[in-house]
């Protein structure tokens, strides 16, 4: 059975979208974004809300420009080969191949991906990731902590929800960043 990982960038204060301007620095760098590549790889599946995806989607053509850095052109090749499912009742169409879309969040939809799938699943966006965490779909929390507080924003753990949770990995870079997985007990 795969894991649902839900991950994200998030401030010092527990945001992942500042209510104004960006999260801050540290996330960047070429040795955090590597890292990020090299944990991300395995996945198979990206669940998307629709803004998430319409900036994720940079990745399906991100590897064509010139100098394109090696470690952006992996990146680029893996989001690519990944299956990706966003959930919006407003989007059209897509723009990226190993794509569709779902109208509704299911959860016993998600429960059956992950009991099918030979590759982990992620959830991203603060929006969907609530959702998945209401449900107790979420095996795995992934947090990449910036050096800044913002104030305010989207939360990257919802409202009203309480979860045991037991670090299991962490490290810290060299811009400041630190990133901490726990895994629900």
């Amino acid at each position: 059975m795969a894991k649902l990982i839900y991950s994200m960038i998030t401030s010092l204060d527990g945001y992942a979208e500042a209510a104004e301007g960006d999260l801050g620095t540290g996330a960047d760098d070429q040795e955090v974004h590597t890292f990020i590549g090299d944990i991300f790889r395995p996945v198979g599946t990206y669940l998307y809300g629709r803004r998430m995806y319409e900036t994720m989607v940079f990745w399906e053509t991100a590897h064509e420009g010139p100098d394109v850095p090696a470690h952006i052109q992996q990146y680029a090749r893996d989001w690519q080969a990944a299956e990706k499912i966003v959930y919006s009742t407003t989007l059209e169409s897509v723009s990226s191949a190993k794509t569709r879309i779902e109208r509704a969040f299911d959860p016993d939809a998600v429960r059956r991906l992950k009991a099918e799938a030979d590759h982990d699943l992620t959830v991203d966006g603060p929006n969907l990731a609530a959702q998945a965490i209401a449900a107790g779909l979420v095996d795995e929390y992934h947090l990449f902590i910036t050096t800044s507080v913002v104030g305010g924003g989207k939360r990257f753990f919802p409202d009203d929800v309480r979860l045991d949770l037991e670090l299991v990995e962490q490290r810290a870079f060299d811009s400041g960043l630190i990133y901490a997985r726990y895994r629900t007990r």
